[in-house]
């Protein structure tokens, strides 16, 4: 999930010290305007605070439910016909309770708590830990032929023996992984070369628009889209670091808005333009605003599950290999019971005991995507990486507190080092981090196998997948207590899945 919140993970990133921190860069506020109020029926209140819904209809009764959202007050955003999806706005308190009694609406649900607002901008930095000159330096003195001049300090790619698997493959340009996230800066060295800007857009307001740079992170927002690209796929251009996938193609779609929320409406749209624009594999390093878990028999919640799983499916049926970032909460998902204090997290927070699998984290725990836990330079899961048996399908380096898991030379951090904006590149984890390394094997395989369904893609990741037997006792900080309970076997467990990303069989099989 690309979330890096306190213990969701907004842009599931952690920087320094781990501590959870919103990935993304909250800044301006909002991403859409008000719809008129002039727009709405004169006999329909439209005195509420301007929300943002999905109906989801069934039927093919798409025309009359539009027609059904205007007579209710609201104004219609995009209407995703292929998966009976409608994104609108209203200002009618009862728009969705409305909405809910129209013949063919199988259900509605507002995407966000707090009312959308005009745009605004201020200055809110990232947090993360700088590539320094010295490391660079000797990095590039260190760096063997072949190797790109920071690869020395990318420990996470023979972990997964990516290494091994560029004197083979480097994968194929005609696969794109689309990074649905902040935004990619395309002008980076490492990235322009494999920038696929037919695929790009920015899906913020759900509607995709697609100027020229709309998928580029703003002045002052979130890197964290950039850097997930370049664990993907930056060049092997004798420049910077090496990508997973250095071959393939990457294109950006913008989803959070300036206040680092990714909301339903856009990621729906993400699926959408990935699905009609022959992406090959999608990569998820968030979790869907404002609700940490969606409890399916909320009304407005389950409406949100509802329609992102119709887009995912959706991207699936039309080739897409979804992947996903597992969170950064240290949570078991395949608990019984979990609190939940964070959400909404764009209003008032509650308190809220629920069980994951009846209130799903998304995309993370939607049917059919891959869900990624994330490792640290000892290959042991991450301090902070969310599990569960069951709902975790795989393993790949995310990253972790040097102090408890630290790389072997000439790495120096335990974090992930990859591209920034501006030309740059910094250190991140979370499991934002190891989502990509586990698309960019997907897109090795996709390299390989030109013509399998996403099903046989996915069937052989977890068939490569080196096997990694639960930890256990974890105990992490080495404090005495037991951090976390890994259940299942060597095959397939809560901490690991089916085991680790194998970056060298994904190209000789």
């Amino acid at each position: 999930m690309a979330h890096l919140r306190s213990g969701r993970g907004r842009a599931l990133a952690l920087p320094v010290g781990l501590a959870l921190v919103a990935s993304l860069g909250f800044l301006p506020a909002g991403a859409a305007s008000a719809a008129p109020a002039d727009d709405a029926p004169a006999q329909v209140a439209a005195d509420g605070p301007v929300l943002s819904y999905v109906v989801n209809v069934d039927g093919g009764r798409h025309a009359a439910v539009r027609r059904a959202v205007a007579e209710a007050g609201g104004t219609v955003v995009e209407s995703y016909d292929a998966i009976g999806v409608i994104v609108a706005h209203s200002g009618n308190p009862r728009f969705a309770e409305t909405i809910r009694g129209v013949r063919g609406v199988a259900s509605a649900g507002a995407t966000r708590t707090a009312p959308l607002t005009p745009l605004a901008t201020t200055d809110v930095a990232e947090a993360a830990e700088p590539l320094t000159a010295q490391e660079a330096r000797r990095a590039a003195a260190e760096a063997e032929d072949g190797q790109d001049p920071l690869e020395p300090l990318q420990w996470s790619l023979p972990a997964i023996k990516a290494d091994k698997a560029h004197e083979r493959s480097l994968g194929s340009s005609r696969v794109t992984v689309a990074v649905i996230d902040t935004g990619v800066d395309d002008t980076h060295p490492d990235l322009a070369p494999n920038f696929d800007r037919a695929a790009s857009a920015n899906c913020a307001t759900g509607k995709a628009d697609t100027s020229e740079g709309a998928w580029r992170p703003l002045p002052g927002e979130s890197d964290h889209g950039t850097h997930v690209a370049g664990t993907i796929a930056a060049a092997k251009n004798g420049v910077g670091v090496t990508g997973v996938a250095p071959g393939v193609k990457v294109s950006g779609i913008k989803v959070s808005n300036p206040d680092g929320f990714f909301y339903t409406e856009a990621v729906v749209c993400a699926f959408m333009w990935a699905a009609g624009h022959g992406v090959e594999v999608t990569n998820n390093s968030y979790y869907v605003d404002p609700w940490l878990y969606n409890c399916k028999n909320d009304p407005d919640q389950g409406a949100l599950v509802e329609a992102l799983t119709r887009a995912t499916r959706y991207a699936e049926r039309k080739g897409a290999v979804n992947v996903a970032a597992a969170g950064n909460s240290r949570t078991d998902l395949a608990a019984d019971e979990v609190t939940d204090t964070s959400s909404p997290n764009d209003s008032s927070a509650v308190e809220r005991t629920l069980k994951p699998t009846e209130c799903p984290d998304i995309p993370a725990m939607l049917p059919g995507l891959v869900t990624v836990s994330a490792t640290g330079a000892k290959g042991l899961k991450s301090s902070y990486s969310n599990y569960g048996q069951g709902i975790v399908d795989i393993a790949a380096p995310g990253g972790d507190s040097t102090r408890y898991q630290a790389p072997e030379g000439p790495a120096t951090s335990g974090l992930i080092l990859s591209t920034t904006v501006n030309g740059g590149y910094n250190y991140k984890a979370g499991t934002s981090m190891a989502s990509p390394h586990a698309a960019g094997v997907v897109a090795l395989i996709k390299s390989k196998h030109p013509y399998a369904s996403p099903g046989l893609v996915k069937a052989l990741l977890y068939a490569q997948a080196d096997a990694t037997e639960c930890t256990d006792p974890y105990d992490i900080n080495g404090d005495g207590t037991v951090d976390a309970v890994c259940e299942g076997g060597t095959f397939r467990n809560g901490f690991y899945g089916r085991g680790t990303v194998d970056a060298l069989d994904a190209v000789r099989w």
